[in-house]
């Protein structure tokens, strides 16, 4: 987690927050992908829900060291626009 530093526990709190907003999205995001029978996408979503609620629980850190773990690629990802059902 964050060290203890001053406003930690209000980021702490603020990153929990934002956590939990993200695996509530990736919880919806499935339900769509399963409609469309979209298998590997609900597969992979489904993984990154179980991240977030691991992250959530205590279960896993936010992040390792820098040094320790693969970066993000960095790939510009940009909406497609409007979504239409």
């Amino acid at each position: 987690m964050i060290p203890n530093s001053p406003g930690a526990g209000k980021r702490d709190a603020q990153t929990h927050d934002k956590i939990t907003y993200v695996r509530q999205m990736l919880g919806e995001l499935r339900g769509v992908a399963s409609d469309e029978g979209a298998d590997m996408l609900c597969y992979l979503i489904e993984m990154a829900f179980v991240e977030a609620g691991d992250i959530l629980s205590g279960k896993r850190h936010l992040s390792f060291a820098n040094g320790e773990r693969n970066k993000a690629a960095g790939m510009p990802v940009k909406p497609s626009g409007k979504i239409q059902f």
